[in-house]
Formats: structure tokens, C-alpha cells, sequence
């Protein structure tokens, strides 16, 4: 049974591995990959002396780092304090409300975000206007710093309810007998999420972290190419955007997938770097 799923993924994740060869060629589409020259490593070169490079992948780290820590952080905190609610209906409408985004196109929450900012008749400045705090509209979108702010607010609107599944269903799966046990020993509720529900999360935890971190450089860029402009563009390029910008508007096809296998052996770094930290401060780990 699992053989056509195992197909599926060697097919679109493997396959295309020998696509990384036009990296370490001046690639030409009319030539293909089997006419065009090789170049040894002089595209990596140019890319780590080009300065725009290290703004971009400054940006990339930065957002993706936020995200990782209000989703770990965030989906953590709503697990426990959904577990500790037993109002049924309460809990299951409190799920569905945060679970609902996931399931939106980063085009509709982006417009979501876009709208509520805006200057004119955005519902922040409306706000932020009858409650006195400002006199004029503020262009949030035309302030490059508050970029990263903005993009990590957004997509923890959006995934925070989905991130929580994992960690409730690992609750739900605890020995009740411990807590029944804190109960006859006097534990408050506090005390029992502190003692029990978040040192049942941990290995669970440790290990999404672990996977997470090798996905910190490859953020994506829909929700960048959506929220950011050309007045907040040097905070909200990542390198996905960079990359695709040499390969489509300037044609360098290779300089591109440069940037592909540097994201990639970064990747594999990080996910073994924080897997070796894991080990050594307890029994957590990957591999």
C-alpha cells in the first residue's frame, strides 16, 4: 500500500535532484542541461559576493525564526489552556474559529490583512482614530521595519489552530492516573500543567522543533510576495523571491538554482545542528 506513495515522493522530491547541475553551469534554454558549459563554482561565488544576497537571507532567517517561535509557543499555550476547558461546546467552537484559517489561500488573508491596515477605512486606523491614539491614518504596509512584525501576526492568525492538533491529541494520550494522582495530592490545575501535561509534551515538541528548524531558510514567499511592496521590499525579499527573480525577470536560471542548493545544504545543517543540541540536553532527538 505505502509503495505508490513512496513513488509519488522519489518522483517530485528526488527526481528532480539532478536539476542541480544547472548550478554549477552557465545554463542556456536552448542548449538544455546537456549542451550547456560547466562553470565550476562561479556562481556560488557571485553569490556570496553580491550584497543583496545577505540582506534577503537576513530577512528569511528573521521572519521564519519569529514564526517558528509564536507557532511553537502559541499552539503550546492553546493546547493547554483548551485541555484544562471542558465546556464542550466552548472548546469545539474555540477550535473551529482557530482552525478555519489554515484552510483560507494566503490570497484571502493577505487581502484580509491588507484591507484591515489600510489607510482608508482599514478597521486598525478606524480603531486606533476613535480611541484617540493617532490623528492621522499610519501606512502600515509603506513601513519596511514593521514588515516582520506584520508577516508573523498573519501567519500565526493562520496556523496557530492547526499546529495545536498535534499537541492536544498527545494530551489526550497522557496517563490519567497522574493527574488523577496531583488531584488527591492537592495540585492545582497550574500545577498540573506544569508538571505533568508540559513534560508529556516535550519529546513531541522537541521533535517538531528539530523538524521545523530544517525548514527555517525555506519559508516560502506567498505570504511575502502578497503583503510586501517595492517600500518594504528590503524587509519582506526572502530568498525564495530573490531566487525566482534571477531565474524569471533576469534569466539567470542558474544563479537561481545556486540558491536552491545553498537553501538545501543549510537545511540539512540546521536539522542536524539543533538534532546534536537536542541530544545533549536530554532525551529528545530526531535520529
Amino acid at each position: 500500500m505505502s509503495i505508490p506513495f513512496m513513488a509519488l515522493l522519489i518522483l517530485f522530491t528526488y527526481v528532480p535532484l539532478w536539476g542541480w547541475i544547472m548550478a554549477f553551469q552557465d545554463y542556456s534554454l536552448s542548449k538544455g542541461i546537456a549542451g550547456s558549459p560547466f562553470s565550476g563554482f562561479s556562481h556560488f561565488a557571485d553569490l556570496f559576493r553580491d550584497d543583496r544576497f545577505y540582506l534577503v537571507l537576513r530577512n528569511t532567517m528573521v521572519m521564519s525564526g519569529l514564526s517558528l517561535v509564536a507557532d511553537f509557543v502559541g499552539a503550546i499555550a492553546l493546547a493547554l489552556l483548551l485541555n484544562e476547558v471542558r465546556a464542550r461546546f466552548f472548546k469545539r467552537t474555540v477550535q473551529t474559529i482557530t482552525y478555519i484559517p489554515h484552510f483560507v489561500s494566503w490570497v484571502v488573508m493577505a487581502n484580509i490583512v491588507l484591507g484591515s491596515l489600510s489607510p482608508d477605512g482599514g478597521i486598525v486606523n478606524d480603531v486606533l482614530m476613535k480611541l484617540g491614539f493617532i490623528d492621522e491614518p499610519i501606512l502600515f504596509m509603506s513601513k519596511g521595519s514593521w514588515f516582520w512584525a506584520i508577516h508573523t501576526m498573519a501567519g500565526f492568525w493562520k496556523e496557530l489552530g492547526w499546529s495545536t492538533i498535534i499537541y492536544l491529541a498527545v494530551i489526550a494520550g497522557l496517563n490519567h492516573d497522574l493527574y488523577e494522582a496531583a488531584d488527591v495530592d492537592g495540585a492545582g490545575r497550574f500545577q498540573k500543567m506544569w508538571h505533568i501535561s508540559i513534560p508529556g509534551l516535550m519529546p513531541t515538541a522537541m521533535l517538531l522543533l528539530i523538524l521545523a528548524t530544517g525548514n527555517l531558510i525555506n519559508t516560502g514567499y506567498e505570504s511575502q510576495f502578497l503583503l510586501g511592496n517595492g517600500l518594504n521590499i528590503d524587509y519582506s525579499q526572502v530568498l525564495d523571491l530573490y531566487a525566482l527573480d534571477y531565474s524569471f525577470s533576469i534569466g539567470d536560471y542558474s544563479y537561481g538554482v545556486a540558491i536552491s542548493v545553498f537553501k538545501s545544504a543549510i537545511s540539512i545543517l540546521l536539522v542536524v545542528s539543533v538534532n546534536m543540541a537536542a541530544r545533549r540536553f536530554g532525551d529528545f532527538k530526531a535520529f
